[in-house]
C-alpha cells in the first residue's frame, strides 16, 4: 500500500509540474510559491518565505541550481545545496518544486560512472534510465526479510574462511588510513564478476584522483561492466557527499526488487559523517558528542537497515553492504565506529601493525567477527577450517609471548611453526582472487601439516602447486565444492593427494 501511495504521489507531483509548464508557455497565470535568499555559507542556503515547504523537498534557485530543504524553522528554512552556490546571493527568489530528491536506476547505469543524481561523469554520453526514485525510502519490514542463507565469496581467503560473508549481510571494514580498505572492498567486485551479483561502488567525499584510480582499477580487471559507480568527490557541495549513500542504495533496491543480488560499497562513511556534521553546523543544529548533531547514528541506521535478503514473494533479491569507516590511532572504540559496529552484523578490522610487517590483507583476525556469514558458509570450508579461527588467534596470542622467552617446548615450537605457514597461506596479492575451490585445497594442505616441513620463502610456490593441483587434477571435485556439496572423506583424502604431490615437487626443488 505504501508503494502505491509513493508511486501515486509521484505520478501527481509530475503531472503538476506538466500541467504548470503547459500554462507557462500559454501565458496563463499560475500559483507559486517563492522565498527569497538571506544568507549564503559553504554548501547552505537560507529562506524567508515558502511556508508549504516539506522536510526534504527540492528548492529551485534562480540560477536553476537545486538544495534540500533541510530545517524548517517557523522563520526560515535552511537549505543544503546539492549543487554549487555560485551565482547565489541574497535577495534572490527561490521556489519549491513539491519534489523530493531522486535518483536515475535501471540496467542502463551498469558501467557507467554517475552522480548522485544519475548524471553521468564519465564522457560516455547521457543515460536513459528506466526511471526515477525518491533517495529516502522505507526498510523492509521484518516479515518480509528472509535468513541470510547463501555466501557472498569476496575471493580472499582470510575473509571467505574465517570471516564469512552471506548475501544481505551489513559487514563493516574499519581501519587507520593506508591499510587497505579500499582493496578489500573492490577485491570483492571484482571477484563477482562471474557470479551474477551485481555491484555498485560509492565514493562519498573521496579525492577526484582516488575515484578515477578505482575505476581505472575496475576496468582493467574486467569488472567494470556489472559495476555502478556513483561519485561524490570532496570539491563538490557537502550535501552531494550526504545523498550519494542514500542514491548508491536506491539504484541496489530497484536491482533487489526484481530478485536480483546486489553488493554495495560505501567508501566511507567517516566522510559521509563530517560532511553531515559540516551541514548540519552551519545551519545551527545543536551540536551534541564531538559536535556531530544528536541524528547522527539515525542518518546511517537509516541508510544500512534498507540492505537485506528479501523473501521468495518479494522476489528473493538481496542487497549486501560493505560500509567503510576510518580510525584513528587504531581507536575502534571512537563515536562514529561504534554507531557503525552496533548497527552492523559483524566487522573486518585492517590491523596497521600487520599491514606494515607485510601480512596483506591486514585483517586482524582477533578483533574481526562475521555475526551472521558462518551460517552461509560452504560446507567445504566447516570440513577443512572449522576450528582454524580459534586456532590461528591462539597462535597470533602465543607469538607474542614467546619474544619474551628463547627457551620453548616442542608442541609451542610446533604451534608457532604452524601459525606462522597459515599466516603465508592467507597471504594475497592486491586484487588477486581465489576460488572456493583453490582455497579449500590450500586450507586442507596447511591445517594437515603438508606445509609443516617446507621453508617460509618455499610457502608462495607451495601454493601455487597446489592450486594447479586442484584445479587442473580434480575438476570434478573443484565443481562440486563451488556448488555448495559437502566433502567427503574421499574427496578430502584425494585432495590431501594432490597437494600432498605438489609439496613433494617443492621439496624435491
Amino acid at each position: 500500500m505504501a508503494k502505491a501511495d509513493t508511486r501515486l504521489r509521484w505520478a501527481l507531483d509530475g503531472a503538476f509540474e506538466a500541467v504548470d509548464e503547459a500554462l507557462s508557455r500559454r501565458g496563463e497565470p499560475r500559483s507559486e510559491e517563492t522565498g527569497v535568499v538571506t544568507f549564503v555559507g559553504r554548501g547552505v542556503v537560507q529562506l524567508d518565505g515558502l511556508p508549504g515547504v516539506q522536510s526534504e523537498e527540492l528548492i529551485r534557485f534562480a540560477g536553476g541550481q537545486l538544495g534540500l530543504a533541510f530545517n524548517l524553522d517557523r522563520a526560515r528554512v535552511g537549505v543544503i545545496m546539492l549543487d554549487q552556490a555560485e551565482g547565489i546571493a541574497a535577495g534572490q527568489e527561490a521556489r519549491r518544486t513539491a519534489r523530493v530528491v531522486d535518483v536515475s536506476v535501471g540496467e542502463e547505469l551498469l558501467g557507467r560512472v554517475v552522480d548522485a543524481a544519475g548524471r553521468p561523469l564519465d564522457g560516455e554520453g547521457p543515460i536513459r534510465a528506466a526511471g526515477r526514485r525518491p533517495i529516502e525510502h522505507r526498510a523492509p519490514a521484518i516479515m518480509d526479510r528472509a535468513p541470510v542463507t547463501v555466501p557472498l565469496q569476496t575471493g580472499i581467503q582470510v575473509i571467505d574462511a574465517l570471516v564469512p560473508i552471506g548475501r544481505g549481510q551489513r559487514e563493516l571494514i574499519l581501519g587507520d588510513r593506508q591499510t587497505g580498505k579500499t582493496t578489500i572492498a573492490l577485491t570483492a567486485i571484482i571477484n563477482q564478476r562471474k557470479t551474477g551479483v551485481l555491484c555498485i561502488y560509492c565514493a562519498a567525499g573521496k579525492r577526484s584522483s582516488a575515484i578515477a584510480a578505482v575505476v581505472s582499477d575496475l576496468r582493467e580487471r574486467g569488472a567494470i561492466g556489472n559495476t555502478i559507480v556513483v561519485a561524490a568527490t570532496e570539491e563538490d557541495p557537502p550535501g552531494q557527499v550526504f545523498v550519494a549513500p542514500y542514491a548508491a542504495m536506491t539504484m541496489a533496491e530497484y536491482f533487489m526488487e526484481q530478485g536480483r543480488d546486489v553488493l554495495v560499497v560505501y567508501d566511507d562513511l567517516t566522510r559521509h559523517a563530517r560532511s553531515y556534521r559540516e551541514l548540519s553546523l552551519l545551519l545551527r543544529r545543536p551540536p551534541a558528542r564531538e559536535a556531530y548533531p544528536g541524528d547522527i547514528f539515525y542518518i546511517h541506521s537509516r541508510l544500512l537497515e534498507r540492505s537485506t535478503h528479501l523473501r521468495d514473494r518479494h522476489g528473493g533479491g538481496s542487497i549486501t553492504a560493505l560500509p567503510i569507516v576510518e580510525t584513528q590511532a587504531q581507536d575502534i572504540a571512537a563515536y562514529i565506529p561504534t554507531n557503525l559496529i552496533s548497527i552492523t552484523d559483524g566487522q573486518i578490522y585492517l590491523s596497521p601493525d600487520l599491514f606494515q610487517e607485510g601480512v596483506l590483507p591486514a585483517v586482524d583476525v582477533g578483533e574481526s567477527v562475521s555475526r551472521v556469514g558462518g551460517k552461509t558458509q560452504l560446507p567445504a570450508y566447516r570440513a577443512v577450517a572449522g576450528d582454524l579461527r580459534l586456532a590461528y588467534s591462539q597462535f597470533e596470542e602465543l607469538e607474542s609471548f614467546a619474544r619474551f622467552d628463547t627457551r620453548l617446548d616442542e608442541q609451542t615450537r610446533k604451534t608457532l611453526e604452524r601459525g606462522r605457514r597459515v599466516r603465508e597461506v592467507l597471504k594475497q596479492s592486491e586484487y588477486e582472487t581465489l576460488p572456493a575451490p583453490e582455497q579449500i585445497a590450500l586450507l586442507l594442505a596447511v591445517t594437515e601439516g603438508l606445509f609443516d616441513s617446507l621453508g617460509l620463502d618455499d610457502i608462495p610456490r607451495a601454493k601455487q602447486l597446489v592450486r594447479e593441483a586442484a584445479t587442473q587434477g580434480l575438476p570434478d571435485l573443484c565443481d562440486r565444492i563451488a556448488r555448495g556439496e559437502k566433502l567427503s572423506d574421499e574427496d578430502r583424502q584425494a585432495l590431501k593427494r594432490a597437494a600432498g604431490d605438489a609439496t613433494d615437487r617443492v621439496r624435491a626443488g
